[in-house]
């Protein structure tokens, strides 16, 4: 098996400073918990190239919204973080897209289960992959059998319980190696607005999940990365 590599959080700016204008300039934005896990100062500073003059933050990022030039208030926010962030509900397009990557992958066959318990029993032949990316990270566990993921533009299911630091994919017939980019959330492909399902699965919000993801790429060791992309 490869060695796990790190899931990748990458958080658009483009995004953010096209979801923030459709507030107008009087908006307030809640920079809270890390900017909902976006990082603070990349999200303050497209709220500055917006236009977007205030923002609540928690005591932690008032030097980075200052840095960016907003004004610093205790009012309520009125504008919607579900458009700010991209979330499910608003108005934004996605601001933040999670992806792992294949590790090994192997015949099952029907009749054979996956992962704890074998929650997953294939009905026929087919390949599974393990992917980088479990509880440990923020992959919920009650995604397992419940939300897809994406893998060369295509939709293939999490099958069996999601394990710590890595789950397990049904890519059937797919032409898929080691090293090979599985997106579970975001970007421009089919699960642009995969958000949606895992809010669905977990009974947890899309806020609730973006943040616990960004906050723990900002945790060494945690096999997960944060980046900026355009």
């Amino acid at each position: 098996m490869a060695d796990i590599g790190p899931l990748r959080v990458a958080v658009s700016r483009g995004a953010l400073v096209a979801n923030a204008r459709l507030a107008g300039e009087d908006a307030i934005a809640d920079l809270r918990r890390e900017a909902y896990g976006h990082g603070i100062t990349v999200v303050a500073q497209a709220l500055a190239e917006a236009g977007v003059a205030a923002a609540i933050v928690d005591e932690t990022g008032r030097a980075a919204a200052e840095a960016a030039g907003l004004a610093v208030t205790d009012a309520s926010p009125t504008l919607d973080s579900r458009t700010l962030y991209g979330l499910p509900g608003g108005a934004g397009a996605p601001a933040m897209r999670l992806s792992g990557s294949i590790l090994s992958t192997k015949r099952l066959l029907a009749g054979e289960g996956v992962s704890y318990n074998a929650t997953h029993v294939a009905a026929r032949d087919t390949r599974i992959a393990l992917v980088s990316g479990g509880f440990g990270q923020g992959v919920v566990r009650a995604l397992g059998n419940r939300v897809d993921v994406e893998l060369a533009g295509r939709r293939h299911p999490i099958v069996g319980r999601v394990a710590m630091d890595v789950c397990v994919v049904d890519i059937g017939d797919e032409d898929a190696a080691p090293g090979d980019e599985v997106v579970y959330f975001g970007g421009t492909g089919p699960l642009r607005d995969g958000l949606a399902a895992w809010e669905q699965a977990t009974g947890l919000t899309g806020a609730e999940l973006v943040c616990a993801l960004g906050v723990r790429a900002a945790t060494p060791g945690l096999w997960l990365r944060r980046e900026v992309v355009g």
